[in-house]
């Protein structure tokens, strides 16, 4: 008879192929204490991941060392309680913003980028500049950027407002995704053709879960830029464009087929 008080769960040998709770075993009638303790601090990490303040000061340090032009903003949301209970403010440009961007504005840019502070600043701290770094290899050398601006107190729909801004023909928004408690540091992109002021949901395309454990920053900076080419050729996104960039890799790696026999 085993001296362990934990009854282990047949499921258990899944768990190294995920970071899901599951086979969590029991203890009497009960969790045992190591996942009580897991689940506490899993909880943790999701409840700091979108309170923490996004560290802006180090982003735009790490971006500008990568050579990119970097700009600050925020939202009508005044501080992170009113982001959380005041969606609709986390949309809109702070009005001053809008006046500063607009008068330093690249009119007639290929992409404005944005990275916003979501609700996981731990995301963007972790992936966007990797994220970025990636992407520029996947575009051609003459691709015409906005800065890239950094927003805070951010909710998606912020990026149209900046496009418009910029006259950009794609927005690009990074922002951290809502975070689980095995994903407080997901990262999400969106992508809008002719981007402005009232887009819905279902006119953007969404690359989710960029993280190491989910998909990393190389192949989401493929994907992406697969569905940028692809938006500025069909001129839309959203429902009307679906991501086949699968199949580009397919077509690229695939061998010659034999002639058939005469």
């Amino acid at each position: 008879m085993s001296d362990d008080p934990v009854t282990p769960n047949p499921w258990a040998q899944w768990r190294s192929a995920t970071p899901a709770r599951l086979a969590l075993g029991r203890a009497g009638a009960g969790m045992p204490t190591d996942e009580t303790l897991r689940f506490g601090w899993a909880h943790a990490m999701a409840r700091d991941a979108i309170h923490a303040a996004l560290d802006v000061d180090a982003l735009e340090a790490t971006l500008n060392a990568q050579h990119w032009e970097t700009m600050r903003a925020r939202s009508r949301a005044e501080d992170r309680t009113t982001y959380l209970r005041r969606p609709d403010l986390g949309r809109q440009l702070d009005p001053a913003d809008v006046e500063r961007l607009s008068t330093a504005a690249k009119r007639d840019c290929d992409v404005c980028l944005v990275i916003g502070d979501g609700l996981s600043s731990l995301a963007v701290a972790r992936h966007a500049a990797p994220l970025l770094a990636a992407l520029r290899s996947h575009l051609p050398a003459e691709t015409r950027f906005s800065p890239v601006v950094i927003a805070t107190q951010a909710r998606v729909a912020l990026a149209d407002e900046v496009g418009e801004l910029f006259g950009a023909a794609l927005s690009v928004m990074l922002i951290g995704e809502r975070p689980g408690l095995s994903s407080p540091d997901s990262l999400g992109i969106y992508l809008t053709h002719s981007p402005k002021r009232g887009r819905h949901d279902a006119e953007r395309n969404c690359i989710s879960n960029v993280r190491p454990e989910g998909l990393p920053c190389e192949a989401a900076a493929f994907k992406l830029a697969w569905l940028m080419r692809e938006a500025r050729h069909r001129g839309l996104t959203g429902v009307g464009l679906k991501d086949e960039s699968d199949l580009a890799v397919l077509q690229q790696h695939e061998a010659p087929r034999p002639g058939l026999p005469g």
